[in-house]
């Protein structure tokens, strides 16, 4: 062999060796990108960086959470998507972006079945309905004599149209027969003084969005829209127990990776999310923030997918929600 054929092989062996990626077993050697496209601070920003923590321990790199949130969570879910698909960057995805907004939204600059695949759902959070305590009722009932007596009156606050909250909030308006006014913000920090201070006296919401105003009193929790009492709010009626029993409503949060992405890396990750939630320390941290740990193996998160869009392109034709430019 010439030493010029040897060079030419060893520099093709190079490049293969470059291009072809890393094994699960290699994956990670360097620190890892998580986007939540949600403000710091609100409900999907703390539990995952509860679960990247724990994760982060197990895979023995750092993962860095970038918050970037924007038009209902669009903004971050895009540039995720477009990220390159190498097992480094990370999104968690939620009901809004994933789900409701394929459908809400005249356009989107991703599609959240082609240009994303979900590892795993990993967080679900049950709605609570809460009210500021400058309004005067004190259960769930009296809400809606309330709200009856004022049409139109009580404005509700959401991390955006589409959201959960949103959603949530006209399904509580379809059950009830309400009127009730939806005031969308660009970020759930922006809501809870509104809240607190009674301008925006109604929310349909997720514990770590509220759980200060509950803890100053500022506002109350009058039911939790599930079968189950809230660990974190054992005090607090089911909507059954409140006298509502049809309202079930909830969001989740979901770790997702770039369509792509190599399969090795992606069940490596589902195994540390199983992992993770598997831990009881995070599971106590969940149970703090009232939401439940969710796990599903990689091929059943892809049918999670599918059906969630389907339930909520139901629910937002059925409440005429028109669709956004």
């Amino acid at each position: 062999m010439t030493a010029q054929r040897a060079a030419g092989l060893a520099l093709l062996a190079a490049v293969l060796f470059v291009a072809t990626p890393a094994s699960a077993e290699d994956y990670p050697t360097r620190s890892i990108m998580a986007v939540v496209p949600f403000a710091a601070g609100s409900a999907s920003d703390v539990v995952a960086r509860i679960l990247f923590d724990r994760m982060s321990r197990s895979l023995g790199q750092p993962i860095i959470i970038e918050n970037r949130p924007g038009a209902g969570g669009n903004t971050g879910t895009a540039a995720a998507a477009k990220a390159t698909p190498d097992g480094y960057t990370l999104l968690g995805g939620s009901t809004g972006p994933i789900a409701a907004n394929l459908t809400l939204y005249k356009k989107l600059d991703y599609d959240p079945q082609h240009d994303l695949e979900m590892v795993s759902p990993f967080a679900g959070f049950t709605i609570i309905v809460t009210v500021s305590s400058k309004i005067p009722v004190e259960n769930l009932q009296e809400l809606i004599a309330y709200a009856k007596a004022h049409p139109g009156e009580l404005n509700y606050g959401s991390v955006g149209i589409g959201s959960s909250q949103h959603l949530a909030g006209e399904y509580f308006s379809q059950l009830t027969g309400v009127k009730i006014t939806h005031v969308p913000y660009r970020n759930i920090g922006q809501y809870l003084p509104d809240l607190m201070a009674g301008q925006v006296p109604l929310g349909f919401q997720w514990l770590p969005n509220v759980s200060a105003a509950f803890a100053n009193h500022s506002a109350k929790a009058l039911a939790v829209a599930s079968d189950t009492r809230l660990e974190a709010l054992p005090d607090t009626p089911t909507s059954k127990e409140a006298g509502l029993p049809q309202y079930i409503a909830s969001g989740w949060f979901s770790l997702m990776v770039p369509r792509g992405t190599p399969d090795a890396i992606v069940a490596r990750l589902n195994n540390e999310v199983k992992a993770a939630l598997a831990d009881p320390e995070v599971r106590a941290k969940f149970t703090q923030q009232g939401a439940q740990p969710m796990y599903l193996p990689v091929d059943q998160s892809k049918e999670f997918v599918a059906h969630e869009i389907k339930k909520y392109h139901d629910i937002i034709e059925n409440a005429g929600i028109p669709r956004i430019e």
